[in-house]
């Protein structure tokens, strides 16, 4: 039993750290009108359709920002989403899109294609995200006014997951109630590389003082790797108090196995001996064995800042009705979360989209 308190010490105390992030996190002062506003371009690589693909595609293009183009790229012509640009220059001419079709064959497709797009690109700050981001008018200014300070190197956003079916709304419970938490409370700890698919903004000079997207070919989290190049030239990576929307796509259990075990994996690869201390985080399987072994109080305790957690951070900073709603199944989700932990030590394989892919020790694609 009391070795049990020597476990039950720093899980109590990394949900008490992660409702401090999110409170913390919701009292940032948004930079407002003042900040410069130099000119963006940004990023968009595509592959396939997600839901409300288009939708995502016209909030992009509505921006209150002075001067602004937005690139999209596939490797094919005839990549469905590469249609739907279309549809969205026809219907909006006057909208600054560009699409550009092709890339370098490369281990991590989309750096290929973000490399194509970077050489079209023609404005000193970059803003790239995932193509089934959805934002409002204010975003461009959001994200790039915190560049204004040389110091910070990258801005990356957290995100609110809209689902569209059981399996998807059970991951996207997941993600607003575990691993947003886990964004927050990374800088509290000293991480200085993280940044999200969701938006990546920074400069292009110091884009090509990391190496450029070529740089990142060849690893599977091409995010990761680019706020860890960027933050290595002595500069920030900060999280923006602007929250963008997601929609997840894959409609099976199964597919939200893969989707979470490819992610597990990737991040073991990427940073190594930190992530077996993983399961701390996971109070809800703690508070199982407390119950298992007769402690209640340790058990409630460990429910209560469970269950707050993911309700400060999935509600109160995300806004999400549906983390609201069923922050109370957060504990259950960190039994679920423990599974794919262990199973992600099983291999080396993930599948991405189409495509599996076999990952090196240091997160590099070895073989596809």
């Amino acid at each position: 039993m009391h070795a049990f308190w020597l476990v039950f010490i720093p899980a109590a105390a990394y949900q008490l750290l992660a409702i401090f992030a999110a409170v913390r996190h919701l009292g940032k002062r948004p930079l407002g009108e003042t900040a410069p506003t130099p000119p963006v371009s940004v990023l968009k690589p595509l592959r396939g359709l997600d839901p409300n693909t288009y939708e995502a595609f016209v909030s992009q293009i509505n921006q209150n920002y002075p001067k602004y183009e937005v690139l999209f790229g596939a490797r094919e012509e005839n990549d469905p989403a590469a249609g739907e640009v279309i549809r969205l220059q026809r219907e909006f001419p006057q909208a600054p899109v560009r699409l550009i079709i092709g890339g370098e064959e490369t281990p991590n497709g989309k750096a290929g294609v973000l490399a194509e797009l970077s050489r079209h690109a023609q404005y000193p700050l970059r803003v790239v995200n995932d193509s089934d981001i959805r934002v409002d008018p204010a975003y461009l200014r959001a994200v790039t006014a915190p560049l204004a300070d040389p110091a910070i190197g990258l801005v990356t956003c957290l995100y609110r997951v809209k689902a569209h079916n059981l399996a998807a709304a059970w991951e996207a419970l997941g993600i607003m109630t575990d691993f947003m938490p886990s964004t927050l409370v990374a800088p509290l700890v000293g991480v200085r590389e993280f940044g999200l698919g969701s938006t990546l903004a920074f400069r292009a000079a110091d884009l090509a003082s990391a190496g450029g997207f070529e740089a990142l070919a060849d690893f599977l989290a091409d995010d990761y790797q680019l706020a860890k190049g960027i933050t290595r030239l002595g500069k920030r990576a900060l999280v923006s108090d602007y929250i963008v929307e997601t929609s997840l796509g894959d409609a099976t259990w199964l597919g939200t196995w893969r989707h979470q075990l490819r992610w597990a994996r990737t991040i073991r690869l990427s940073k190594g001996g930190g992530y077996a201390g993983l399961p701390i985080t996971q109070a809800g399987l703690w508070a199982l064995i407390a119950l298992a072994c007769g402690a209640w109080i340790p058990a409630l305790i460990l429910l209560a800042l469970r269950t707050t957690t993911a309700l400060v951070s999935g509600f109160f900073v995300l806004r999400s009705f549906l983390a609201a709603g069923f922050c109370w199944l957060a504990p259950l989700w960190d039994l679920y979360s423990f599974a794919v932990w262990l199973t992600s030590y099983a291999g080396r394989q993930v599948r991405w989209r189409d495509r599996v892919l076999t990952i090196g020790p240091d997160g590099r694609i070895i073989r596809a």
